[in-house]
């Protein structure tokens, strides 16, 4: 078999057409194994990217490294005399990889609750959590004949060709795997050494004038994640972040020195008086928030073009599909039947208007037809625009945010005019946007594995079963793992070990309109900030984000970026792609380790009813513990340097 897909997998030149590779096979693909395993790798880093999402405020793509150890699992059952195909590792990889989907619809909303003092309960979010899911898998799929197959050559969804590259590839051989496992390992024991038996310092800082501090996590997650963003990527976040840190916080400092009274938002503390921590919690926050609203809304403005033809691309779509597949429907076309899938989607639908305390607590079906009316128009809109923008750009720069705070602005609006500006009435409509949120990330999602599917000849109807399988089993664990956070984590969510940026920004959102309470002249900065940006072709959500995160989030990415342009520069073409993969893989398995015992760790404290952990500190002078948590960073750096240039099997 091929150890690489064919140029037409990627162009199509005037008369040519794309062959499947298993288009005239009769392969397995539906297997228990398969099914199994993607549920379990879901799981695992739906979990792991929940512990991200929550500390930094993305997550990644777990495509790759959920096929990547699919293929070793079924390698080491082959020991057993068990064979595997490969659209049976294509089946667990799109079942396992719609948890990191989940997962950041989720963590974008529900963290909100928490941080309004509200309990909800795991069913109604792991409820919305599905709903939301479902509807944007289901949605999908009239689109895909269009936008999968006949725009093949013109949308070439980079985490779906990838990922159909790594498994053809791993087909001829499955050593590449191991950079995932040794940063699983680092990942874990790293965490395990800081937050657990409390070894280590989990950031390194060194103060400066004017409260300004350099500061730098401990955090294999991070600096994985770094690496696989890139330098320049990571060089915007961190920008951002030395902007506030080195830049806004001594101005405040600065100019705070001399006043009397305190400036709102704040009502008892003097500026002289607070911490740098105390100045970023109470003003940059805000103006980060102003930012990240503004570059969500700048980048769906920009991208208004492409989404107002997908919408009519769209439409056209759903008023030629039949109501069903032909008998002579090739296997490799075909999808769920329409009728099926309006079905389902109306179910969904009636759920939610008809079952009280799924969409929040207002005791009303008037309440919630409205809801599930506005559900209904913006997840059947950001459905239809991120499945083909995520095709020009891929997942992770698919504008989610913009997206669910355009919701949000809409759906607020109209709680606003309908007098619904209570606890209850805020609960509600950000649960709307929880659905909205997750139905546009799940069916970009969608999108990248049906384009796997599409190159190496799965069944996509298959697949679509196995998206709305993952998104069934993943979205407990994903909100037992929020749930599990907030009570096990000190300051739960949204305080300085999981600030939960993105939940926090919506919070602000919904109470900006129902509250009319925010203070316009921190955001206004914001917008200046990030107005400026996008004057300078600056990419404006990568900035703004690092506005609103502290310095030693963004820092640490940095460290992971720069990692990747130093081991990738002035390198062979082939040689730099090697150890461009190989630290990818080893930084995925860095993110899952970290986040894995993370949560392991916040349910031993919830086990224990609450006790923190208090470990084992070493005791040394301060100086000496700055120096042993630099040279842990250091250690991090090292390592990942070591697997991503070691020598590579040909």
């Amino acid at each position: 078999m091929e150890t690489k897909l064919p140029r037409t997998a990627y162009e199509l030149r005037e008369g040519e057409t794309y062959v499947p590779l298993m288009a005239e096979e009769s392969v397995t693909e539906v297997t228990v194994k398969a099914a199994v395993a993607g549920v379990v790798l879901g799981v695992v880093f739906g979990a792991a990217n929940t512990y991200l999402g929550l500390k930094a405020g993305l997550t990644i793509s777990t495509s790759i490294p959920v096929a990547v150890l699919t293929v070793v699992a079924f390698r080491l059952l082959g020991v057993f005399g068990v064979r595997h195909s490969i659209l049976e590792a294509n089946l667990s990889q799109t079942i396992g990889s719609a948890s990191s989907s989940v997962a950041s619809g989720v963590l974008f909303t529900i963290p909100a609750l928490f941080i309004w003092g509200m309990s909800p309960a795991w069913s109604q979010i792991t409820l919305l959590a599905m709903c939301g899911g479902l509807i944007g898998v289901l949605a999908m799929i009239p689109l895909r004949r269009y936008l999968i197959k006949q725009e093949h050559g013109n949308l070439p969804y980079p985490e779906g060709m990838a990922c159909a590259e790594v498994l053809v590839a791993s087909k001829a051989g499955a050593r590449q795997a191991s950079p995932v496992f040794w940063g699983l390992g680092a990942g874990m024991l790293f965490k395990l050494v800081t937050d657990g038996l409390k070894l280590i310092h989990n950031k390194f800082e060194l103060a400066l004038a004017y409260k300004a501090k350099l500061a730098i996590s401990v955090s294999p997650a991070l600096i994985g994640v770094g690496y696989i963003l890139g330098m320049r990527v990571a060089t915007v976040m961190v920008a951002g972040s030395a902007l506030a840190a080195f830049g806004i916080i001594p101005l405040i400092e600065w100019w705070g020195a001399g006043q009397t009274v305190p400036l709102y938002p704040e009502t008892e503390m003097l500026i002289r008086d607070m911490s740098a921590h105390d100045i970023w919690h109470r003003y940059v926050r805000y103006i980060g928030a102003g930012a990240v609203a503004t570059g969500g809304i700048l980048t769906l403005i920009n991208s208004f073009p492409t989404m107002v033809e997908s919408f009519k691309l769209g439409l056209a779509q759903l008023n030629k599909r039949a109501a069903g597949d032909a008998p002579a429907t090739p296997r490799i076309d075909r999808d769920l039947s329409f009728k099926a899938v309006l079905v389902l989607l109306a179910v969904i639908l009636l759920v939610l208007t008809l079952v009280p305390g799924i969409l929040g607590a207002i005791d009303s079906m008037a309440v919630r037809a409205v809801a599930a009316i506005l559900i209904a128009v913006f997840a059947f809109f950001f459905v239809t625009v991120s499945s083909r923008i995520v095709g020009l750009v891929g997942v992770t720069s698919n504008p989610t945010s913009g997206m669910t705070i355009a919701t949000l602005l809409g759906v607020s609006t109209v709680f606003l005019a309908f007098g619904w500006t209570d606890a209850a009435g805020k609960a509600t409509a950000l649960m709307v946007g929880t659905v909205v949120c997750i139905a546009a990330s799940i069916a970009g999602d969608t999108s990248q594995d049906l384009k796997t599917g599409f190159l190496l000849g799965a069944t996509p109807k298959v697949q679509q079963i196995g998206e709305l399988v993952g998104v069934l089993t993943s979205a407990g664990a994903v909100c037992a793992v929020v749930m599990m956070l907030d009570r096990g984590v000190a300051g739960g969510l949204g305080g300085a070990e999981l600030p939960a940026p993105q939940a926090v920004l919506m919070k602000l959102v919904i109470d900006g309109v129902l509250d009319q309470s925010l203070p316009w002249y921190l955001i206004g900065i914001g917008v200046v900030l990030a107005l400026v940006a996008s004057r300078f072709k600056i990419p404006i959500l990568a900035f703004a984000v690092g506005v609103y995160l502290p310095l030693s989030t963004m820092a640490a990415v940095f460290v992971g970026g720069l990692l990747r342009h130093v081991l990738t520069r002035r390198q062979p073409e082939k040689e730099a792609e090697a150890r461009r993969e190989s630290g990818v893989l080893f930084g995925s398995g860095l993110v899952g380790g970290e986040g894995l015992t993370g949560v392991l760790l916040a349910a031993w404290v919830g086990l224990r009813q609450g006790e923190k952990i208090t470990g084992f500190p070493l005791g040394l002078p301060e100086p000496a513990e700055q120096l042993l948590a630099f040279l842990a960073i250091a250690a991090i750096g090292f390592f990942l340097a070591r697997v991503a240039t070691r020598r590579h099997p040909a």
